[in-house]
């Protein structure tokens, strides 16, 4: 009988320990099935911070790092120059890389660091208890902006990958989301492009990806769904913010 559909090597035959509903286990099946197609699983070392993905070293079958809260980028970055020719890759929450990592996302983009970052975006502080995000909607109501957040007060949402697309060290800057299968083969194909940019040596590849919170949403599975398709996609528009192969061919 044809196999057509299998688990990836490198991603380890066990329980999940995410919520009912979460989509990082398929942001990790992803990442899993590229290493495998690439065939560079012992080549491969991966850093995660602290968040939901704290515990990602558990189901990865590559090499595995744990890093202090928000400083994937600045370990990614000590392993990559040791290790020139690993496959680096962080994979980072928004409280993380976007709020307490901020410095060492921009400063290894700006200097070109050749990783390749996987940044999970669900606007909220999911491990934590689901306090307000730097990535938090105007308006969504959180642990800590129990009337929803006020840009007033709160300040606006920040956007990453439009962010990161204005420097030069940035090969790549793509958002995704998996929401829908469409969607879902976006996002492998952004991961597969992130890391090949990485094996011909291009530089800093962020690939941001739209994620659910059931939990901290207070929504069920389906309705999370819908939340990233009606509030999320609207504000974080999906598509390429930069890639610096379109970047030469308009040259």
């Amino acid at each position: 009988m044809a196999v057509v559909f299998d688990r990836p090597h490198a991603f380890c035959d066990i329980p999940l320990h995410y919520c009912p509903g979460c989509t990082h286990g398929i942001i990790h099946r992803l990442v899993a099935e590229v290493i495998d197609e690439m065939g560079i699983e012992g080549d491969t070392i991966g850093v995660c911070p602290v968040g939901c993905s704290v515990m990602a070293y558990d189901y990865f079958n590559c090499d595995m790092i744990e890093a202090p809260h928000g400083r994937a980028p600045a370990v990614a970055t000590g392993v990559k120059r040791a290790k020139p020719d690993s496959f680096v890759f962080t994979y980072q929450g928004d409280g993380d890389l976007a709020a307490i990592g901020t410095a060492e996302t921009v400063h290894a983009a700006t200097r070109g660091e050749n990783i390749v970052v996987i940044f999970v975006n669900n606007t909220t502080y999911g491990m934590t208890g689901g306090q307000m995000a730097p990535t938090t909607l105007p308006g969504q109501i959180t642990q800590t902006t129990p009337f929803g957040r006020d840009p007033k007060v709160q300040g606006y949402p920040v956007r990453v990958c439009e962010m990161l697309s204005t420097l030069t060290g940035t090969a790549l800057a793509q958002r995704v989301a998996v929401d829908s299968v469409p969607h879902i083969r976006e996002a492998k194909k952004a991961i597969r492009k992130a890391f090949e940019n990485q094996k011909e040596k291009k530089g800093f590849s962020i690939v941001e990806v739209l994620s659910t919170c059931p939990t901290n949403w207070g929504l069920t599975p389906v309705e999370a769904l819908d939340r990233l398709r009606n509030d999320m996609i609207p504000y974080y528009p999906l598509g390429v913010y930069k890639d610096i192969d379109a970047v030469k061919e308009g040259e």
